[in-house]
């Protein structure tokens, strides 16, 4: 494993483009997590956005890892492009001829999307803390250290997308490609989940059950949006005599639905690879 890894942070080090969209992912969640925290006139109001409890602890660790989730796709490209690299520069070919089978080929790939899924949820985790320590109204460690499920959520989730890049980066071989087809399948998918829920299916119970296994889909329900969780919502949802009924929570299920669809992708790379006379 480590033999594997050593190869191909070896090649990220080389990398200019991975370089850079690493850091515009750690450097814009950073920015947006400072302008959160600093308060500034609009039109002469005072913005504080957050005195609206979005660094509260347990909140927090809900709040930023759906934020940082949305910016997933700049490691994607990484990944995507790691692997059209190999067939662009033919160092696939050459990795192979000097020993190396196409199941380590394929490992050395998961071990790197699992590094980088890893090293951004460890990211997230440190910067929440420090923002949660800061400006949290609630600095109990039974509060501070509540909720961290989110945390796993959030890793199983870029660890699931991440794959599914790998694999369309195995499948399609080009970069630009690979993340058309990605785009192409989120419109397929979306539409398909929302004929389902407004035309087909009258249960929205029912509608979430087949929904849930959908790839993009099952990786979306490990993290949902945190924004109806905030005080002022939810005080204005109390003005409004309306109640706001949303599950939010983590679940075991889900979690071994996108850990199934990892493996799949895992093993369809090896597959499409081992099919191919290189």
């Amino acid at each position: 494993m480590l033999r594997l890894l050593t190869i191909e942070f070896e090649k990220l080090r080389y990398s200019k483009s991975a370089k850079v969209l690493s850091i515009i992912y750690f450097g814009l969640f950073t920015f947006i997590a400072l302008i959160a925290s600093i308060r500034f006139n609009l039109f002469g109001a005072e913005i504080h956005i957050a005195d609206q409890g979005i660094f509260n602890f347990p909140y927090i660790w809900h709040f930023n890892t759906y934020c940082a989730a949305l910016l997933k796709i700049f490691l994607a490209i990484v990944i995507v492009s790691l692997i059209s690299n190999e067939y662009s520069n033919r160092t696939l070919k050459q990795n192979l001829i000097d020993g190396l089978s196409k199941k380590e080929f394929i490992l050395s790939k998961f071990y790197t999307v699992v590094s980088f899924a890893f090293i951004s949820t460890v990211f997230i985790f440190i910067v929440s803390l420090i923002l949660g320590l800061i400006f949290s109204d609630y600095t109990e460690i039974g509060i501070i250290f509540s909720d961290l499920e989110y945390l796993l959520a959030y890793f199983v989730k870029l660890l699931g997308f991440f794959t599914f890049c790998m694999f369309l980066g195995v499948l399609v071989k080009r970069s630009a490609f690979a993340l058309g087809f990605l785009f192409v399948w989120w419109i397929v998918e979306s539409v398909v989940v929302g004929v389902l829920r407004f035309l087909v299916i009258d249960d929205a119970t029912k509608t979430e059950y087949i929904t849930q296994f959908f790839p993009l889909e099952s990786m979306s329900n490990l993290v949902k949006q945190p924004l109806t969780r905030l005080n002022v919502i939810q005080s204005a949802a109390n003005q409004l005599q309306t109640d706001i009924a949303f599950d939010y929570a983590v679940h075991w299920y889900q979690i071994l639905i996108v850990l199934g669809w990892t493996a799949l992708f895992v093993w369809g790379s090896l597959a499409i690879l081992k099919s191919r006379d290189l």
